[in-house]
């Protein structure tokens, strides 16, 4: 093979190289094709390869693809702030556009911080966030970052933002059920935040469902709102990491909204450009913005590719096309027909020790023992072996960590895109169940 300068994910394996994609599917240049049950890393929420998308990028290209935001603004970004205002909830109505989650997730830490600073308050700099959870790989975002492993390389550069247990109820830390635990791990917050001082404290930061770091970890039913009502009583604002859950992943627009939960500043990307282009957002509420329009009128951040032309005319039309097709009201549906098709294998198969998320944003956690539910050790790289199956097999995977330390533990995440077919979803199952056997024949013994 000829000799590559490309730094990859991992420098010495070989990956096949892509032609084209078209719908839930990708094409490699040798012919193999592959469903795409990732989105990539979540993100091909419409699939590859729309026309109405493509057209769009055409159009915006031959006026304009790019004016720096200190010089011009543009139609395309006005038009799209203003969409991102109307379709989401309560007054989210300023969107500060940049190019990747990380960064979104980082100006919205900074807006935080600044909101405090206008208002005359210079104590409140820290950003108080979960253990098991990612918000990113810049320092600011990785300081915010609860995820064990990708912290380590960094830590001495690193804040120690991650203060409280997540919302894990499969391996509740208190060791309590859903049905009676009072929200524990809601209410260690408040706990957090009487150690430190609420004076110091600028913002708390949480992904509504847990990626990365946890393979959809979803909270129970009122955990949102009593970490809302933590945040106000402590004059700490709620950023909301809808990075990997935001523009319909869920069945709503933010999955905040079905914990009728409205934060303060929400962080966007992924499904925010569906992979057409790379664009994100920190959107913030009147209340945080009002001190900024008062005082210096500047918000601290930015980039020389924020609100490019051609990422927000990109975006638009994503959010247009979902619009258009009912896509974010046919999630529930699928998603409804995809977990009883999981349910099924779980019982088929004693690795599988929990299936949990909502909408088109699943998880399986891999347990050694489903009685104990004890985790494979890290050096048995459960996830990739299972990843790298699938692959072979045709099918695309989202590799998570698991465990409530971030460090023993295993899961992949379930995320086609979000116009997958029922077909489509059959034909995932039926690879996804072919891996599992495979994988189930490499353990001690070869049995499920």
């Amino acid at each position: 093979m000829e000799k590559t300068f490309l730094i990859k994910p991992i420098l010495d394996e070989v990956y096949p190289m892509i032609d084209y994609g078209k719908g839930v599917y990708l094409y490699d240049t040798s012919g193999k094709k592959y469903l795409d049950a990732a989105s990539g890393a979540v993100t091909a929420n419409i699939g590859h390869g729309v026309p109405e998308i493509i057209a769009k990028m055409n159009e915006q290209a031959k006026k304009v693809s790019f004016v720096y935001r200190s010089q011009f603004t543009s139609k395309a970004a006005e038009s799209l702030a203003k969409k991102i205002a109307d379709i989401l909830p309560g007054d989210l109505n300023w969107s500060f556009f940049v190019n990747s989650g990380s960064e979104a997730t980082e100006t919205a830490m900074k807006m935080a911080i600044q909101h405090w600073q206008e208002k005359g308050v210079k104590t409140k700099n820290k950003i108080l966030s979960r253990w098991v959870s990612y918000h990113g790989i810049t320092l600011g975002a990785l300081s915010m970052s609860g995820h064990t492993l990708r912290r380590a390389r960094f830590v001495p550069l690193l804040e120690d933002f991650p203060v409280i247990h997540p919302p894990y109820c499969y391996r509740c830390p208190y060791g309590l059920e859903p049905q009676s635990c009072e929200n524990s791990c809601a209410k260690e917050l408040q706990t957090a935040i009487n150690r430190i001082g609420a004076e110091q404290i600028a913002a708390f930061i949480a992904e509504p469902i847990i990626g990365a770091a946890g393979g959809a970890i979803t909270p129970p039913k009122d955990y949102y709102k009593v970490i809302k009502e933590i945040c106000d009583k402590n004059d700490i604002l709620f950023i909301a990491d809808e990075v990997m859950t935001g523009f319909g992943r869920t069945g709503s627009t933010l999955a905040l909204e079905q914990w009728d939960v409205v934060p303060d500043i929400v962080a966007l990307g992924k499904g925010m450009g569906a992979g057409y282009a790379p664009i994100a957002a920190a959107v913030a509420t009147e209340k945080v913005m009002e001190p900024i329009l008062a005082g210096t009128k500047s918000v601290m951040s930015g980039h020389t590719l924020s609100a490019n032309p051609q990422s927000c005319a990109v975006s638009l039309a994503v959010i247009e096309y979902l619009e258009k097709n009912d896509t974010i009201k046919n999630v529930e549906p699928k998603s409804t027909y995809l977990l009883k098709k999981l349910k099924q294998l779980k019982s088929k198969f004693s690795f599988i020790g929990d299936i949990r998320g909502k909408g088109l944003l699943l998880g399986i956690e891999f347990v050694k023992d489903p009685t104990n539910k004890n985790p494979f050790s890290r050096n048995e790289n459960v996830t990739q072996k299972i990843i790298m199956i699938a692959k072979e097999q045709g099918l695309l995977l989202y590799p998570a960590g698991a465990g409530i330390d971030g460090i023993n533990g295993d899961s992949i995440i379930i995320s086609p895109p979000l116009t997958i077919s029922q077909c489509e979803i059959e034909e995932l199952i039926t690879l996804l169940n072919e891996t599992f056997k495979t994988f189930s024949a490499s353990l001690t013994g070869g049995g499920a």
